[in-house]
């Protein structure tokens, strides 16, 4: 089957009685896709009416894009000529579906014949009509089904010589499956556009990941670690219950221009420089930096992660050192100022003379997309399909959607998170063009007010259909002022709310669960003695780790789907606002998680919470038990209003799980 937009001047346009309107999920009129994991459903919904009184039928279609055959999912009234049908996405790649509509004349038949029996008509000729409908039907049919059809027809004629049908033959299943299935869709009307669903693998929607500088794997600071010193990392990560270990760029580092400890401008000769700053003689976006070891030192540290259960992610960063092999082969690919000399990054009034921003608007645009093509594929190629892209708004929309396509074709498996700190619009863009997950404001987003509002419009639609929030309480680069003033409370509390508002999540350790906290100076949200420009030597054994935690969370995410999932995500009322509750629950509330956290890192905090007793589907008049899995201690609360009390000091959240 064909799907074609309709020809406004044509005369068969006539025929088409039906209208399809307000079709959802659409993206921007069907430009972009939605996204969904394999498994997971896809729920249709459209406005759908005719002239007349006549009843209506209406399916939905859908098929894998490289399929030729159209699958159908038939779709049910719901209220106010509004209809819905799902279907499941069972395969990686992308899938496409439209909605079909037209009157259906036997159920029309089928519905006034009841009207006129009822009403002691005789109904000869009706019957005969039906039989005719019947057998047109059975043409269509083969085998069983046809003969099934023929009897149908037959008991009608039948039944015409009386003047009445025979009992239970018009309210017959089986009759009315057979003619939704077979007779003719005479002037059906298809939805003029084909829309798309990209399906990823399930760690899309759900992972924890743990960034981590493999070069700080080391017991010295002046001497780098090496990939075979993470694999002896593996084992405390894989620990803790993380899935994702995510290196920064592992490439050569330049020379020229190289920054020193605090982002210094006078390096020492040791100081390793920014990872960022990619490329030197040694090699450049397809090389690894040598003091971290060969490419089958990699192999070997994927393969040891992939034993533990967890994915190597590596970082895509498209930009170069001065000394990078491309700046001096491809000058052509770089903006130049009008001196001569090319242009450096800057986010003024940052500097950042060790890296070199790529030109994509120059007229040899083709070449750099290929080439930038070819890294990814070259990684993918060694087995890494798990992307973190370094600032992607600050390159052509167009490059993405085209880069992510292309290599999606060929790895349907790949995942790209987004790091794209900037306007909420240009994160939503670049989203819709194929990034799976998506970096968000969380770091900056402290207070109840913030949170319950940012979170209920990315996991709402239509930002939900194509926005995968990646929810990160620090990075490299931010250290925001929440942290640095509440210290350890402060960091369980922004841990416990991206473990649990965010399906997928990340920390940058081990700074976080080891509470780094100093800012390079009052006012900025960069580390004291960041690790982006020094090699760094941590002490995993400290007592006051968040280790222990972060694994029980972790444990506790696995083990209760809820937690898997952002679309079920509600927030509830609390009568003190610096408390706040939510909550998550598969679609059957088999499993109900309600979070209560408190977001002051310096007091006891305690107030009533207002269970949505009809949304956890619970008997008001019968208590119910809440157990919390963070200190496994169990409640018995009634009704609908209940009391909590937080210390930030011990524990500052309740962890729920709700039976009764």
């Amino acid at each position: 089957m064909s799907l074609r937009a309709i020809n406004v001047r044509s005369p068969a346009l006539a025929l088409r009685r039906m209208a399809i309107e307000g079709v959802t999920p659409e993206i921007d009129g069907g430009r972009f896709a939605i996204k969904r994991v394999v498994g997971e459903r896809v729920v249709v919904e459209a406005d759908i009416f005719a002239d007349g009184h006549s009843l209506l039928s209406a399916v939905v279609l859908y098929r894998p894009e490289g399929d030729r055959e159209w699958r159908e999912a038939r779709m049910q009234l719901v209220d106010n000529d509004r209809w819905r049908a799902e279907f499941h996405v069972e395969t990686l790649g992308r899938y496409v579906y439209a909605i079909q509509a037209w009157v259906d004349e036997f159920r029309t038949w089928s519905g006034d014949l009841a009207k006129k029996v009822d009403a002691r008509q005789d109904v000869s000729l009706d019957l005969l009509a039906g039989a005719q409908m019947i057998e047109s039907a059975a043409g269509h049919a083969g085998g069983i089904d046809s003969a099934s059809l023929l009897r149908f027809a037959d008991e009608l004629k039948k039944s015409s010589h009386n003047g009445r049908p025979g009992n239970g033959t018009l309210r017959d299943t089986e009759l009315m499956r057979l003619m939704d299935r077979y007779q003719a869709r005479e002037g059906a009307t298809t939805y003029e556009k084909e829309l798309r669903v990209i399906v990823n693998r399930e760690k899309a929607q759900f992972s924890a990941w743990y960034e981590m500088f493999p070069r700080s794997c080391t017991s010295s600071p002046n001497h780098s670690g090496t990939f075979k010193d993470c694999i002896g990392r593996l084992d405390y990560i894989a620990d803790m219950g993380f899935d994702v270990l995510y290196f920064p760029p592992i490439h050569p580092i330049g020379y020229v221009e190289r920054k020193g400890k605090n982002n210094s401008l006078m390096p020492m000769p040791d100081d390793p420089g920014s990872a960022w700053a990619i490329g030197s003689k040694e090699g450049g976006h397809k090389s690894i930096h040598p003091k971290l070891g060969a490419l089958q030192d990699l192999k070997d540290l994927m393969a040891e992660a992939q034993n533990r259960g967890m994915e190597i992610a590596l970082d895509i960063a498209f930009q170069c050192a001065p000394d990078h092999p491309y700046v001096t082969e491809h000058d052509e690919w770089f903006r130049h100022r009008p001196d001569g000399s090319v242009q450096y990054a800057e986010n003024p009034p940052k500097k950042y003379e060790d890296i070199y921003p790529l030109f994509f608007e120059n007229e040899h645009a083709q070449e750099l997309w290929d080439e930038l093509k070819s890294v990814v594929l070259y990684w993918a190629g060694q087995g890494i399909r798990i992307f973190r892209v370094d600032n992607p708004h600050t390159k052509p929309f167009g490059f993405w959607e085209w880069l992510i396509a292309e290599v999606s074709r060929e790895y349907p498996d790949a995942i790209f998170l987004s790091e794209a700190f900037t306007r909420p619009k240009i994160m939503y863009r670049l989203a819709k063009m194929g990034f799976t997950q998506s970096y968000t404001y969380f770091a900056w987003k402290n207070t109840k007010a913030d949170l319950t509002q940012y979170f209920t419009e990315v996991n709402e639609p239509p930002v939900s259909e194509f926005f995968r929030a990646n929810l990160w309480p620090n990075t490299p680069d931010i250290l925001n002022e929440y942290l640095q003033a509440g210290g350890r409370p402060a960091f369980v509390s922004r841990f416990i709310l991206a473990s649990t508002l965010g399906a997928n999540y990340g920390i940058y350790g081990p700074a976080f669960e080891l509470c780094e906290n100093q800012p390079l100076r009052a006012g900025s949200e960069e580390y004291m003695n960041s690790e982006k420009y020094e090699i760094r030597v941590w002490d995993l054994e400290r007592p006051d780790s968040l280790a222990p935690l972060i694994r029980r969370v972790n444990h506790i995410r696995r083990q209760n789907p809820a937690l898997q999932g952002d679309h079920s995500l509600q927030f509830h009322p609390v009568d003190n606002d610096q408390l706040i509750a939510y909550s998550k629950m598969t679609s059957d509330r088999s499993n109900i998680i309600l979070v209560v956290v408190n977001l002051d890192f310096r007091n006891t905090q305690s107030g009533w919470v207002d269970v949505p007793l009809a949304l956890f589907g619970l008997d008001g008049s019968r208590p119910f038990e809440v157990e919390d899995l963070l200190t496994d201690a169990r409640y018995t609360w009634h009704g609908s209003r209940n009391y909590v009390a937080l210390d930030p000091w011990k524990i500052p959240a309740h962890i729920l799980r709700v039976r009764q």
